[in-house]
């Protein structure tokens, strides 16, 4: 990379993941604090509360992907973040579970990703873009890392109240972020389609239909699974004060284990095969959650697999959509993608609080496995990757 390209790719990568911290940091507290609250032992409207934010993501996605390939990245990644810190703020007050449900509504109408993830495409060339999204992708999986280890911990010393305001406050700092550590973007290149034309083309794109299908399995499953591991550790014998001592080891060997499948992704001939034995793996790691039962280290080792091959996929899928999607219109389609993403958090969390309070952890396991097996049919299916081979020569001044 340049080092313009690594500023952009590190200064983003921190604006995603400050936002995602604030999403993530609050899973493995939010449902047995949920209980404190009236209203909250229904796991229905707890499983709302943990997605919720995950349909206004969704249903806002792609105007804000639509709005930065025409007004621009920046202002647009702005009034989200300033919309993710007024839901924050709104469920650091709130005193029932249902004003906890609006206010993780209004942190997701911050619904910047499309627009992060096109402008990171905007600042790297094609050679060097598969890196820079994993970058981002990276950050995701640390911040989640972070979050699972520092949201107990956190909640012994603040409170979940205490940990939706500092979230807020991370939020209007990513604003002084993205002026001072990102540079400004070129204008993408004019699109000679109609606006119809370049919706068809993102909606109906084979390939681009499969991602999406893919990152709403991936975050539909993990928020399902995410109803129902703490009570699973709380079962085992494990308090909440300690499930950090769980998470942390669980994702350092994840991410140690994913980090040599992830330089070999660009190579010629391994993205596919990885990619698609990546969803094998998270399959097995989701098939071991539901056989451990009340085995404390079978838990642990199904965690290790299946955040294994999440932290690969969730690096990979955004470079993917990058690659196929045509450059005039990447914001509209990191918009779909990004909606879709949000979609699957919001539709996981819900279906995982109905099932588990109706049907019981069985149907909740059964759920996400039927998600993957369905994900790795239609990704066996896929083409491989566009692979670039370009050189960059220095011609001094001119």
């Amino acid at each position: 990379m340049t080092a313009g390209e690594r500023r952009a790719t590190f200064g983003l990568a921190g604006i995603y993941g400050l936002r995602m911290l604030g999403m993530f940091i609050v899973l493995p507290v939010l449902a047995l604090y949920a209980e404190t609250l009236p209203g909250g032992r229904d796991h229905t409207l707890v499983g709302l509360a943990l997605g919720a934010y995950g349909l206004t993501q969704a249903i806002l996605q792609i105007p804000f992907g639509w709005a930065s390939d025409r007004w621009g990245r920046k202002p647009v990644i702005v009034a989200g973040l300033v919309l993710f810190a007024a839901g924050s703020f709104l469920a650091a007050w709130a005193p029932t579970i249902g004003w906890t449900i609006a206010g993780r509504t209004l942190q997701g109408a911050g619904a910047i990703s499309a627009a992060v993830i096109a402008l990171t495409a905007d600042l790297t060339r094609d050679e060097v873009r598969t890196r820079a999204m994993a970058a981002i992708g990276m950050t995701i999986g640390a911040t989640f890392a972070l979050s699972l280890i520092a949201g107990p911990a956190l909640n012994a010393v603040i409170g979940v109240p205490g940990i939706f305001a500092l979230t807020g406050v991370l939020a209007l700092a990513a604003i002084a972020l993205l002026y001072r550590a990102v540079p400004a973007p070129e204008r993408a290149p004019a699109s000679h389609e109609s606006a119809a034309q370049q919706w068809r083309r993102v909606l109906t794109d084979g390939q681009l239909l499969r991602l999406n299908y893919g990152i709403f399995a991936l975050h539909a499953a993990l928020m399902a699974l995410f109803v129902q591991v703490p009570f699973m550790l709380r079962d085992n014998g494990v308090p909440l004060t300690r499930h950090g001592l769980v998470y942390l080891p669980v994702l350092l060997l994840s991410v140690a284990l994913m980090a040599p499948a992830m330089m070999r992704a660009d190579r010629p001939g391994r993205g596919k095969p990885l990619f698609v034995g990546a969803v094998g793996v998270l399959f097995v790691g989701q098939a071991l959650l539901a056989l451990a039962g009340s085995s404390l280290v079978l838990t642990i080792v199904a965690m290790v697999v299946f955040f294994t091959a999440f932290n690969l996929l969730e690096a990979t899928l955004p470079a993917l959509i990058s690659k196929y999607a045509p450059p005039a219109i990447k914001g509209t389609a990191s918009g779909v993608y990004s909606s879709v993403q949000f979609l699957g958090t919001f539709v996981g969390a819900a279906a995982g609080g109905w099932l588990s309070q109706h049907f019981g952890s069985a149907a909740v396991f059964g759920f996400c496995l039927l998600l993957t097996a369905l994900w790795l049919a239609v990704s066996a299916t896929m083409s491989a990757p566009p692979t670039y081979n370009r050189a960059t020569y220095s011609m001094g001044e001119t």
